[in-house]
């Protein structure tokens, strides 16, 4: 597909704002649950810098004296022990479940998949969670727009609750879409997106799926 010269408008940090009708607004007690993490996704297709993305968020967030945590999902099988390793040798041995800790870290391996749901509620104590991935799944969404042809997952994904797109698709997200109803980012502006999901943090918490 042929693209469409960029104009040299810049994109508001906001240009419009989209409450989900899945969102349950947060009551007094729910805003006073520090233990429950505000949930977002960061969705995109490969290379539309979603890690990227994550990255800088996390130390914009921590500005703020927040804890976050990092789900991402992977499609392919993955390697994080190395060989040689005493919890490389156990898993060799036949164990289908390693943990290993000090008093700065610890990380767990099992053979096995894990549901979002399951793996959120391992970081019950954080107060945020950011997904990096799992398009399919219904939580709060900043859907990341790079090329022409990512446009389909304005129609094909639920609950978004922002966009966060490069200067050049400027034209294109408001001609194929112009009723779209979400707040609007340019992908550099991740102090915007930062404060965004500050403001949305009771709602994130709280939202019902």
């Amino acid at each position: 597909m042929r693209r469409q010269k960029a104009s040299k408008q810049r994109v508001p940090g906001v240009l419009r704002r989209r409450v989900s009708p899945s969102a349950t607004p947060a009551s007094d007690n729910d805003r006073a649950d520090s233990n429950k993490p505000a949930i977002c996704q960061i969705v995109g297709y490969k290379n539309s810098g979603k890690t990227s993305l994550v990255c800088a968020l996390i130390p914009l967030l921590k500005q703020r004296g927040k804890r976050v945590a990092v789900i991402k999902h992977d499609g392919h099988e993955y390697e994080m022990d190395h060989p040689g390793t005493d919890t490389w040798k156990q898993r060799q041995a036949g164990a289908m479940a390693v943990a290993i800790t000090s008093p700065v870290r610890t990380s767990v391996i099992e053979e096995r998949g894990s549901s979002l749901s399951e793996l959120i509620t391992g970081f019950s104590g954080y107060d945020y969670v950011l997904v990096e991935g799992f398009k399919q799944e219904a939580y709060p969404k900043i859907v990341l727009i790079r090329r022409p042809e990512d446009l389909e997952l304005l129609q094909n994904t639920r609950n978004i609750a922002a966009i966060a797109l490069w200067e050049r698709m400027i034209p294109y997200i408001h001609s194929t879409v112009p009723q779209l109803q979400a707040q609007i980012f340019e992908i550099n502006d991740t102090a915007g997106m930062a404060n965004f999901l500050h403001q949305q943090r009771s709602n994130f918490q709280n939202f019902n799926i």
